[in-house]
């Protein structure tokens, strides 16, 4: 393109020849040319016309067409652009039948707004509702009257899972139900005698099987009564670690029977199975019990019922109190009468048809039986063969015990049974229902297993956003500060791989077995209660039946201890933990156990240094001396408490400051170099540091540093 400066004279079509480049161009109305001119090219004009042809030359001074930089130099070419395609209409999903609110969400518009355009298509008067379906020629005119574009999909059906969970059956037919005998459930505080009142009833000696004389898991029996009827008895533990015992004892039963101890009145145990009764909307029989003892205060024990909202008849209310003495029998009968009114007002009765409920009272792994669990039948009647679902577990019943250990056949509801058969060991309290096959019982656990797990997805989600949201705020926090400190903020070194840090102070390992899943429950819901940070306690595994030696080996690669609760260590089992180094302690008692578990904790614990005072001194005046050309500071002092020995370390406190710490270097009395100054005698005191100095007043303190063992600031509770 040659410059305006220098061409303007051409006239359009002239041609120009360059012989730098040895091109003849031609001038155009814009002056431009197919080929680049350069301020240092010459053009030559050529003037035609019809007589001649005249040539003149002019020089290019100024770049016209583009800046050629000198060879060498890289060109600097303009970035390249491209302008962007004009957008199309917006494409809207649409498929047949689609309702009037979902067209519009679809095109982000209000459900008046395809109202308006609907006004102005025909035959389309019918389409007044928000759930309306629209044919899709409809659907096309609306969506191009939109000024959107639609585009045809296959409508997306939301999958809706079915329950395949067994549920329980609708409520019976009365015209199907019988008379069933009542469930009532003894509870009360430790110790108040409701086991032996359970052996006056069926006539036996249960507390003589019990260790310690306490009950450690729920027991179910028959007790059959002189008028032909049975009532069905659940012994409840009374010790404080069972609470969940005693609570799902009140939510299984019919009758609460409340054993108070009329020597030692209402406790903490008997306000807890109240509460546990009221909240299971279950009536509460009142049994004072003890009674033939010498300081028992039957009166003053109703007054303390009455202080704890227990409304006895006596006084106004509806809640029956019977004194009985379960050692010596007495009014025992009474207390039996009274039960069965109550039944009778209840009017309790069972449907032995249709498909068997009923609730888990307990679980345990059986030497010879196996894994078996103590089941109430509350609907149905249970037999041999039947497929049973509780909780994640299922069991085809192959055999059925009472309370007895006699093999039963049928068991119908009210009647407590030991069902044998179970593929895993469910847990107490679980509901049990009867399944309709094998087959059915793993489709049935399988569901559970998937809501489970989601349900703990749901947690761990809600866990893990607990966490962000706490480590953002410290980070901001940090943050701020940081922020805070600007220009002044410290260089940060070069970063270090990050290092995990453990735990490297005390530590306890334990596996822990038991005899029954309640038990166990129990055990391990108290030592969930430690939040010690003295020791750490780790449950390396829990679990019902005897120890096996796959504990011993799991326990020996922690370097654990195994407690053994109400079970047996075969021979087998106890020679391979000796050659493993692996202690196995067994335990019949619930609070032994815990006491030896606290011990082992505190064992585990350092020695801590702790400083015992041995003696006082008091500085009188101060000398300064010189002692191998060093001046050094002396307490003239007298001893006003103990003794002040020189093997032993000193403070020195200034106005109740600890203003140093060391050991005497010097002690005398008068001119003589002593060991020990004793009480009210004066001396002469000089410490290890020759530059500290004394101040008149000042409290010489002679200490004795000694290890001192600590104990785990953990209580059970009991």
């Amino acid at each position: 393109m040659a410059c305006q400066g220098a061409l303007s004279g051409l006239k359009i079509g002239q041609r120009v020849f360059c012989p730098n480049v040895m091109k003849i161009l031609t001038r155009t109305s814009s002056l431009s040319v197919k080929f680049p001119l350069h301020k240092s090219h010459t053009v030559v004009c050529f003037e035609e016309d019809a007589k001649n042809t005249q040539i003149r030359s002019l020089h290019l001074f100024t770049p016209c067409y583009n800046k050629r930089l000198p060879k060498g130099v890289p060109q600097k070419r303009a970035p390249l652009t491209f302008k962007k395609k004009a957008k199309g209409k917006n494409k809207v999903e649409v498929y047949q039948n689609m309702t009037i609110a979902a067209l519009a969400e679809a095109m982000n518009r209000s459900t008046d707004h395809v109202y308006e355009i609907l006004m102005y298509i025909p035959d389309t008067d019918e389409y007044d509702e928000d759930d309306s379906e629209l044919d899709i020629d409809v659907i096309q005119e609306i969506v191009k009257k939109s000024g959107m574009a639609p585009k045809f999909v296959v409508k997306k059906i939301d999958k809706v899972e079915i329950n395949k969970d067994i549920v329980r059956q609708d409520p019976p037919d009365p015209s199907v139900m019988v008379k069933r005998p009542p469930i009532v459930a003894i509870m009360g505080h430790v110790d108040h005698g409701k086991t032996t009142l359970l052996d006056r009833l069926r006539d036996s000696r249960i507390v003589d099987r019990e260790f310690g004389g306490i009950t450690q898991h729920i027991g179910a029996f028959i007790v059959g009564l002189k008028n032909g009827e049975s009532v069905c008895f659940l012994d409840t533990p009374g010790h404080a670690a069972f609470s969940a015992m005693r609570s799902r004892g009140a939510h299984m039963t019919d009758i609460v029977v409340l054993v108070v101890a009329a020597d030692d009145g209402v406790m903490q145990q008997t306000l807890e199975s109240v509460g546990f009764a009221q909240d299971a909307g279950v009536p509460i029989i009142v049994a004072i019990n003890k009674i033939d003892k010498k300081n028992s205060n039957i009166e003053l024990t109703k007054k303390m019922l009455l202080e704890h909202g227990i409304q006895l008849e006596e006084f106004g209310g509806d809640v029956q109190a019977v004194p009985i003495s379960a050692l010596k029998s007495t009014n025992v009968d009474s207390l039996l009468e009274a039960l069965v009114t109550q039944a009778e007002m209840m009017d309790l009765k069972g449907d032995p048809t249709g498909k068997v409920e009923g609730k888990l009272v307990e679980s345990k792994l059986d030497p010879k039986k196996g894994r078996v669990a103590t089941v109430i039948v509350q609907r149905g009647t249970l037999k041999k063969g039947d497929i049973l679902v509780a909780g994640m577990q299922w069991a085809k019943v192959k055999a059925m015990y009472n309370d007895q250990g006699q093999l039963v056949k049928t068991t119908t509801p009210g009647i407590p049974v030991e069902v044998m058969g179970w593929k895993g060991l469910p847990a107490a309290g679980e509901e049990v229902l009867q399944a309709d096959s094998e087959s059915h019982a793993h489709t049935v656990l399988k569901w559970r297993q998937s809501i489970d797990f989601a349900k703990k997805q749901q947690e761990d989600a809600a866990l893990i956003e607990l966490q962000r949201q706490e480590h953002y705020e410290s980070y901001k926090a940090v943050r701020d500060a940081r922020r805070e400190l600007g220009h002044r903020r410290a260089r940060v070194g070069k970063k270090t791989k990050e290092i995990i840090s453990l735990h490297d102070g005390p530590s306890f390992s334990m596996l822990l077995k038991g005899d029954v899943d309640g038990s166990v429950e129990a055990i391990t819901d108290t030592l969930a209660s430690y939040d010690s940070k003295q020791c750490i306690l780790d449950i390396i595994h829990s679990g019902v039946g005897p120890v096996t030696e796959s504990d011993v080996e799991l326990a020996a690669s922690f370097d654990g201890k195994i407690y053994a609760f109400n079970v047996g260590v075969p021979q087998r089992v106890s020679a391979l933990a000796k050659s493993k180094n692996v202690l196995i302690v067994s335990h019949n008692i619930i609070y032994r156990l815990f006491e030896d578990i606290r011990d082992e904790l505190t064992h585990r614990l350092p020695y801590v240094h702790e400083d015992l005072v041995v003696g006082e001194a008091k500085v009188l005046q101060v000398f300064q001396v010189t002692l191998d050309k060093k001046k050094t500071y002396v307490a003239g002092a007298r001893c006003t408490n103990g003794m002040i020995s020189k093997k032993h370390g000193v403070k020195v406190i200034r106005n109740e400051k600890e203003v140093f710490t060391g050991s005497i270097s010097s002690l005398k009395h008068f001119k003589e170099e002593v060991g020990s100054i004793k009480l009210e005698m004066e001396c002469g005191i000089t410490v290890s540091n020759p530059d500290f100095a004394f101040m008149p007043q000042d409290v010489v303190i002679c200490y004795e540093v000694k290890e001192v063992s600590q104990e785990i600031d953990w209580d059970p509770g009991f």
